[in-house]
């Protein structure tokens, strides 16, 4: 294994899904109205956060001074932070064509709920079931650089950032059994806003764009910003197997993937 990098690398963290999978009676509920048939957690990695957050304050200037723009009711919450789904699609338009132009890479893992996968593996415990996939998000990363930040989008009381710490250093477990090696870099995790840290539109952006090519089979967005990506595992695609872990030399296509 190579010796990591002297230096700071960070790393932005958001979902998109969720991980429920019954109502409050006890029913399965995954794929009906409001509950989503995935739980994707993803990652913005990048050596230079100031040019991201600047890029996205400029654009939150120029939307604010468009006269077209501004007269769209939801434009003053657009204007507090950019977020994909409530977003116009002029917006969006806008924000797409500025990460196009920004300098970062981004990592996926997608879990397809599987009700025997979620009852056997996690014990039907939504918490052990995010934090396997923000253990496999993170297991073959936080050696390459000496000082790690990694930040988590805080939604509500949601973030939990002890069991977070420790489903990132069962990661690191993992790699280091596998490749029979110590870690010894630095990491820290934060939960922040997207309004604190500008950052973490930018995986909201690029999440939703994963999203809609799972769940809606669309594409168009994806392939806009798909030279960002460097790993996509879509990890319960049986049929698919083992190429289900998509990298740059073998690029995601929801035709390549098993339906849901």
């Amino acid at each position: 294994m190579k010796k990591p990098i002297e230096g700071e690398h960070w790393y932005f963290v958001d979902e998109t899904g969720d991980p429920v999978f019954y109502d409050s009676h006890g029913s399965l509920i995954v794929g009906q109205e409001g509950c989503s048939p995935i739980l994707g957690l993803g990652f913005v990695e990048t050596n230079d956060p100031a040019t991201l957050r600047r890029a996205l304050s400029e654009l939150h200037a120029q939307i604010a001074a468009d006269k077209y723009l501004q007269a769209i009711p939801s434009i003053q919450k657009t204007n507090r932070a950019f977020h994909a789904k409530d977003d116009t699609p002029e917006v969006r338009y806008l924000v797409y064509q500025t990460l196009a132009r920004l300098d970062f890479k981004a990592q996926f893992v997608v879990a397809r709920k599987i009700e025997r996968v979620f009852r056997n593996s996690f014990h039907a415990r939504e918490t052990e079931f995010y934090d396997h996939l923000i253990s496999q998000l993170f297991v073959t990363v936080l050696h390459r650089y000496t000082h790690n930040y990694i930040y988590f989008s805080q939604r509500g009381t949601r973030v939990r950032q002890v069991p977070l710490e420790q489903a990132i250093q069962n990661g690191i477990a993992s790699f280091e059994e596998k490749w029979a090696t110590k870690v010894r870099t630095e990491i820290w995790v934060t939960p922040q806003t997207a309004i604190g840290e500008p950052c973490l539109q930018v995986i909201d952006y690029m999440n939703w764009a994963v999203y809609r090519a799972f769940v809606k089979r669309e594409m168009r967005y994806y392939r806009f910003v798909e030279d960002k990506v460097s790993l996509l595992v879509d990890l319960y695609d049986i049929t698919a197997y083992p190429r289900n872990w998509y990298t740059r030399e073998h690029p995601f296509d929801i035709e390549k993937a098993s339906p849901l």
